[in-house]
């Protein structure tokens, strides 16, 4: 098993032991050009790819992959390779449950561990988020979260925003919520990474304040 201090060299940079990375990409060209090492590497060193999106482009995934050099039928036949549609993850019984989520991403973890394969590399598109979904405003909360499970592990889980498509205060959250993050294509220190009890204190005194405004008015 590879070391969590063990670094690893990708989109322009070096990841240390802080492996929850968000990702910030202007189009699915740019997400594709900057991650394509660090995907391809993960299948020629072995390790586990386990990627999270959206239904409706899983085909165009698959074949963004194949382009890429990876072999993907025989990837999914050996089970190196794991391509889930969110309604089989994020959006289980039709809506965002981000106790369920977390048990999800340990068991994924866990289970590519006990199989024997070095490292998993996880890689999800967040737009889950902006569907109208019981559940989906604790994104950042679940992602905040995250951050008292990975460290527990040597896995790398690189969490994919189009900014196209999410608002400025997401983004801000989203960047707080991950201690490495990929901008510009490219891979650094995030230096915006908030601690997780901090974040959570502040989300509840966001909550209280609504909960306050939506009373007074």
């Amino acid at each position: 098993m590879e070391t969590r201090n063990a670094s690893m060299q990708f989109a322009g940079g070096t990841l240390g032991r802080h492996r929850h990375i968000c990702a910030f990409f202007n189009s699915t060209d740019e997400e594709h050009r900057v991650l394509r090492s660090f995907i391809k590497d993960g299948f020629d060193r072995g390790d586990k790819a386990f990627h999270l999106v959206n239904p409706e482009l899983r085909e165009e995934h698959l074949k963004r992959l194949a382009d890429a050099g990876i072999n993907v039928q025989e990837g999914m036949d050996t089970g190196q390779l794991e391509v889930r549609r969110w309604q089989d993850a994020y959006l289980r019984g039709d809506h965002f449950d981000q106790n369920a989520m977390l048990a999800l991403i340990e068991e994924v973890l866990q289970s590519a561990d006990a199989a024997g394969y070095p490292l998993t590399r996880l890689l999800a598109h967040m737009e889950w988020a902006l569907l109208d979904k019981p559940g989906v405003d604790n994104l950042v909360e679940y992602e905040t979260r995250l951050n008292y499970v990975l460290p527990k592990y040597d896995d790398i889980v690189i969490c994919a925003y189009d900014l196209s498509k999410f608002g400025a205060s997401v983004v801000m959250d989203a960047l707080r919520t991950h201690p490495a993050v990929i901008i510009g294509g490219l891979l650094e220190e995030n230096p915006f990474f908030v601690p997780p009890d901090q974040f959570l204190l502040e989300i509840r005194e966001r909550r209280s304040a609504g909960e306050s405004a939506r009373m007074a008015s």
